[in-house]
Parts: C-alpha cells; sequence; structure tokens
C-alpha cells in the first residue's frame, strides 16, 4: 500500500468529515451510474442538483450567495474525492466560472447567479478556446458590439467543457481593439436564448462522461447587463487572476488519479500469476511500483504545499503554473507505466487504468497547455 498519508496542516478535523461525506455520497449516488453516462457522452444538468443541495458544488461560496463560505481547500476536496472515482472535472469548471462571477461581478449579478450555482439549479461552463485560438486569448475573435442596452454577439468556441449541459456560461468576447485590452466577459444564460446553438459533442480520447461540445453565436442578443463587472476591457484581467486557483483545481486531480492508479496495479500484479508467481515477485515489477508510488508522495506533498498556500492567500502564479505542468506530467507518467503493469488487461477499457490512461492524457493539454505553463514560468525565473 501506498505509505499512510499524514494530516497536513490545512486537513483539519471538519475538512476530513466533510472529505467523508462526499466520497460516501459519490460512492452510493453518482459512481454507480457512471458507466451509463460514460456511454451517453454527458452527465445529465439535473444530477448536479442534490450534489449542491448538500453544500457540495460550491461550498468556497460565501453563504450571502448560497455557498457555505468553508474555503477553497472544501473545493479541493471535492475535485481529489470525484477525481478518485474517475469523474472528469464537470464540477471544477462550474467552480471556477463561478469564481468570475464572485470575484468580478455586481452585486446584482451575484445575487442573480451565484445561489442559483450553489444550488445546483445552474450549471455553469467557460468559452474561451475558438477554432483558431487555444492558449493566445489575446487573439480571440468573437465579438460582442453594443447596440442600445443590448449587446450582439457573432462568433464560434470550441472544446467547451460542458458546453452542452451548462445552462450559463462565462464568455470571452472581443469589445474592442485587438489585443488583452479589447477582451471582455459577458454571462449568458442559455436556455431558449435566440442565436445560440451548440454545436457537435465532440468524440474524445477519453473523459467520455464529459460533454464537450462546439458552440456559435449568430446575431446573439444578451442583456448589457451581462457584462461581467459593468466595464468593458477588463476580461483579460480578469481571466488571468483567477488562472491560480484554476490550475490548482486540474493538479489536485492529478494526484488522486497516480494514487488509485498505483493502487489498483499493486492489487491486480498481487494477484495475477506469470512464470509460477506473482508479476509483483518480480523485481521489475516491484522497482516500478516503487518508483509510481515516490512520485504520487512527492505529487501529493507538493500539492499539500499548495494548497496550504492558497487557503492562505499567498499561492504565487509561478507554484501554480508548476503544480499544474508537472504533476499532470506525472500523472500521464505514472497511468502509463501502471497500464504497462497490466499487460494485455490493460488496454481493455472494463479496467479502470484504461480509462485513467486515456482520462489523463487532456490534463496536459486544457487549463493552457503544459508548454505555456513552461514559458509563464520562465519568464519569472531571474537572469
Amino acid at each position: 500500500m501506498l505509505p499512510k498519508p499524514y494530516r497536513h496542516h490545512w486537513m483539519d478535523e471538519e475538512i476530513e468529515a466533510f472529505r467523508e461525506q462526499v466520497r460516501r455520497y459519490v460512492a452510493a449516488e453518482l459512481a454507480p451510474r457512471l458507466d451509463g453516462w460514460r456511454r451517453q457522452g454527458y452527465i445529465p444538468r439535473e444530477t448536479w442538483g442534490a450534489f449542491g443541495q448538500l453544500g457540495f458544488l460550491l461550498p468556497e461560496i460565501d453563504e450571502a450567495y448560497g455557498g457555505a463560505g468553508a474555503g477553497l481547500a472544501y473545493q479541493c476536496v471535492v475535485q481529489d474525492e470525484l477525481a478518485k472515482a474517475e469523474f472528469p472535472a464537470i464540477t471544477a469548471v462550474h467552480s471556477i466560472a463561478s469564481h468570475y462571477i464572485l470575484d468580478y461581478g455586481t452585486e446584482a449579478q451575484k445575487q442573480r447567479w451565484l445561489p442559483k450555482l450553489a444550488r445546483g439549479e445552474m450549471l455553469a461552463g467557460i468559452a474561451l478556446t475558438e477554432p483558431g485560438c487555444g492558449s493566445d486569448l489575446q487573439a480571440l475573435q468573437t465579438r460582442a458590439r453594443r447596440e442600445g442596452d443590448e449587446y450582439v454577439i457573432d462568433g464560434a468556441k470550441t472544446f467547451i467543457t460542458n458546453g452542452f449541459t451548462a445552462n450559463l456560461l462565462v464568455v470571452a468576447v472581443r469589445t474592442g481593439d485587438a489585443g488583452s485590452r479589447g477582451v471582455s466577459l459577458i454571462v449568458l444564460e442559455t436556455e431558449n436564448l435566440k442565436g445560440f446553438h451548440v454545436g457537435r459533442r465532440l468524440d474524445k480520447l477519453g473523459q467520455h462522461a464529459s460533454d464537450t461540445a462546439e458552440l456559435s453565436f449568430e446575431g446573439m442578443r444578451v442583456p448589457a447587463d451581462n457584462l461581467l463587472g459593468a466595464t468593458e476591457g477588463k476580461g483579460f484581467a480578469q481571466l488571468m487572476s483567477q488562472l491560480p486557483y484554476e490550475r490548482m483545481l486540474i493538479a489536485m486531480p492529478a494526484a488522486a488519479v497516480i494514487e488509485r492508479a498505483v493502487e489498483l496495479t499493486l492489487e491486480y500484479t498481487q494477484q495475477r500469476k506469470a512464470f509460477g508467481q506473482s508479476l509483483y515477485e518480480l523485481q521489475n515489477t516491484r522497482f516500478k511500483l516503487a518508483e509510481c508510488a515516490t512520485l504520487a508522495h512527492i505529487v501529493r506533498s507538493f500539492l499539500n504545499d499548495c494548497v496550504q498556500r492558497l487557503t492562505d492567500g499567498h499561492l504565487d502564479e509561478t507554484a501554480a503554473y508548476m503544480a499544474k505542468w508537472w504533476c499532470t506530467e506525472q500523472q500521464c507518467k505514472v497511468t502509463d507505466e501502471c497500464l504497462q503493469l497490466f499487460g494485455g488487461y490493460g488496454y481493455i477499457t472494463e479496467y479502470p487504468i484504461a480509462r485513467l490512461y486515456a482520462d489523463a492524457r487532456v490534463q496536459r493539454i486544457y487549463g493552457g497547455a503544459n508548454e505555456i505553463m513552461k514559458e509563464l514560468i520562465a519568464r519569472k525565473l531571474p537572469l
């Protein structure tokens, strides 16, 4: 078994009790239905209503807006437990989108949307990526022009997590000239919204229970009051300031998946026989698992430090970038090593290790490609 984790400073008894509540609910109510959701390609939005009613969707949001005011560590725990059960980052995206409203919305916008998001009455997504614009958000082309009390929006987005199931989207648009100063964020309530179209649900390598869709906007009109923060041209700065939190919600599942992969492989190799002995009795197997278990321990220790700094309000951007790229790289490395020890069975999707392997690959791409993370880290290094 993996080294017994110690209780880090941020993991107090209340958070541990909350973790256990989330774990029991996921195991009893969500995990048994996951295979069916994978086959249909999405988890119905209504599924998250009970999750929200129990306080699991947005525990970190202020009580005034429907949350528990419990701190960011609680959301990290939710993502940890969902990842261990093989759930994709649906609620992580929901939390990130909600934080844009919490941190930059007017009081009227917060009162309008956050309680519904906390209760699970609305599911949120973030529409940034465009067909010709990935990590380079300054190059986005979707445009919003002001006409009286409305914005008219034209353009297209792709690779949008929750794009099919979400009924609230935070959308990056161009309201001004080229470059970062011309970017704004507008919030859409998508149900029965004329000019809003959901295109294909994309057929992905992994993350099959998470819908990823193409979106288009054709003369779509929304109230000018939906501009986040009520001031144009602030969108790029708003996006950049949320990145440390977003990166952490990608790194946390990496640790959970690494630990799960090692546990599954240890169990399998102890049972599987080859050449008259268990696979685990072969030195190569033991050495590989020793390497993977060590990486699991280091990743978790690094993330514990990052979570502590996040909850203290001192997590710097560079550490978050490091956590995102390095932890997801180790996730892909460990799931690959573990799959190899399963042999042919590791390539069969009924085995969890195959799903963990396929699901892991996108972690190095979304939320800012790892090459971008390294570039951002390098810019902060001393000359």
